[in-house]
């Protein structure tokens, strides 16, 4: 089985080498590796695993943490390799068919940004209406957002008032930015975690303007 783990380690030479190190000698096996952000010496990676049958996701944590500074922030299932420079692929299917673009963006997002799902979400006067939805993403049609309009991208805390409770339940971390109007947003959702982090909420605003050129009003 594949799992994504997401490690806070020291930013320096051969620390991602013993981290690899110590988790072939539990029989995982990296599959691929992304470096989410860099800062202060400290690196944020996520690394997908195949993990042998019958092992328990407790023993990547283990063997990671036996790394000096290494400190493992989440681990998950994940179905499949990492998707993380496929950005221009998306923007490109959009741009092709550009009246099915917020369904297409909808369902291309979480395997960019590893999310569990992501919501296309529009306020009106009754609330804010669903516009479009990934996979696995929250059956709603309506759903109140005292945060609309959205200005700039920005993480959102999962425990406030508006927040669904079945989300809550799940620990899920949420993130959102304009979608070319501030009354038009992308939310995305982790549940479980981790936490969505600054160059990562970047990169969901970067592609969210650029994508946003291409849709119609």
């Amino acid at each position: 089985m594949s799992f994504l783990i997401r490690v806070q380690l020291p930013d320096s030479p051969g620390t991602l080498g013993a981290v690899a190190t110590a988790l072939g000698a539990i029989g995982a096996d990296i599959l691929s590796v992304d470096v989410v952000e860099r800062a202060g010496g400290v690196a944020i990676d996520d690394l997908v695993v195949e993990l042998p049958g019958g092992r328990l996701p407790d023993v990547l944590i283990t063997a990671a943490e036996s790394i000096d500074g290494v400190e493992v922030d989440a681990v998950r299932p994940y179905a499949g390799l990492l998707d993380t420079h496929r950005e221009l692929e998306l923007v490109e299917d959009v741009a092709a068919d550009p009246r099915d673009g917020l369904a297409i963006f909808a369902a291309g997002v979480p395997r960019i940004i590893r999310s569990g799902w992501a919501l296309i979400v529009a306020a009106t006067a009754e609330g804010a209406t669903r516009l479009a939805a990934s996979t696995a993403a929250p059956d709603i049609q309506t759903i109140t957002l005292p945060w609309l309009p959205l200005a700039r991208a920005t993480v959102l805390d999962g425990e406030e008032s508006w927040v669904p409770a079945t989300w809550r339940e799940l620990g899920t971390e949420l993130a959102a930015t304009p979608l070319g109007k501030p009354d038009r947003v992308l939310l995305v959702g982790r549940p479980g975690g981790p936490m969505f982090r600054a160059a990562e909420v970047a990169r969901l605003a970067h592609l969210a303007g650029i994508v946003a050129v291409v849709l119609p009003d």
